[in-house]
């Protein structure tokens, strides 16, 4: 089914962005909704602590925001089964108070939330309306988050689900990838889990197209395909032009703490049907980072 979607309504294009300073996400969203003619605040930790209520109230009315989006999470996925406490007060309580205080400020809300909050157990690309079931503590708050936004009552709400990001700005799994293909000759990667990259300069990019067709509820966004963890890290080892071989392991042969989905593609369609755009293939997104933001070409021995 088609989502309603349109072009917001006009006035005063002003966005307050958490996380906006240093994010991985964050920082790419402040600047790209500067291109696309927004006046962003970015806010981080430096400015006030995000679960501080009455900071953030006064930081909101005083910016004048007519969005605010929040990219600030508790993202360590196994550190988060140890400290499921903190996990939950950034993943659950702080979205739940945003959106309590979105609603009373009338601002509208866009989150972001995760692939984790489904189980990996489909074969085909998840849809916004499957069912959810996460398998770790850092899925199970994430999910939480969503149901306390959802249930504070806010019309103009807009969750985004991403995963596996990769960008400019901040350390992400390809630039760790590519740091250890240059110091060895063999890496062994997990190849039994498949997702969606999503650089995060499209993510950002069309988070503020979707905005601007006033995209609300959930929706799922990513760069588009597939691929598996060692799939990604051979593709960024190949296209960096390094000699590392990247060899095929199982998740049994690297265990983790917090259980991983083994299938977590994310079904992009309702993301198209709304912005009429397709986003483009990981594989050209991950071209753009390793020799754009990366300037790979320049660490290479001559």
């Amino acid at each position: 089914m088609k989502p309603e979607c349109g072009p917001r309504a006009g006035g005063v294009k002003r966005a307050m962005v958490l996380g906006g300073r240093t994010g991985l996400l964050g920082r790419v969203l402040a600047e790209a909704l500067v291109k696309a003619g927004w006046e962003a605040l970015a806010v981080g930790r430096q400015d006030f602590e995000p679960g501080d209520e009455a900071a953030l109230s006064a930081a909101l009315e005083a910016s004048g925001a007519t969005v605010l989006f929040n990219t600030v999470g508790y993202t360590a996925v196994d550190k988060a089964e140890d400290e499921p406490e903190a996990a939950d007060r950034l993943n659950r309580a702080l979205p739940g108070m945003l959106a309590r205080r979105c609603k009373a400020l009338g601002v509208g809300l866009v989150h972001y939330s995760t692939d984790f909050v489904f189980d990996g157990h489909k074969d085909a690309p998840y849809t916004p309306e499957d069912r959810v079931n996460p398998l770790s503590v850092y899925g199970r708050t994430k999910l939480a988050g969503e149901r306390a936004i959802l249930e504070a009552g806010l019309d103009d709400v807009l969750i985004i689900r991403t995963s596996w990001l990769f960008g400019p700005y901040k350390t992400n799994f390809v630039d760790k990838i590519l740091n250890l293909a240059l110091e060895r000759d063999v890496l062994r990667v997990v190849a039994d889990q498949v997702g969606s990259p999503s650089y995060t300069v499209d993510l950002a990019k069309n988070s503020v197209a979707l905005v601007e067709m006033d995209g609300r509820g959930v929706f799922h966004l990513a760069s588009g395909g597939r691929t598996s963890w060692c799939g990604l890290a051979a593709e960024a080892v190949t296209v960096a032009g390094l000699t590392c071989k990247v060899e095929p392991i199982q998740t049994a042969d690297y265990p983790t703490k917090a259980a991983r989905p083994a299938f977590s593609v994310l079904d992009l369609e309702k993301f198209r049907l709304c912005t009429g755009i397709t986003p483009r293939p990981w594989t050209k997104a991950l071209r753009d980072y390793i020799y754009g933001d990366l300037k790979f070409a320049d660490r290479l021995p001559h």
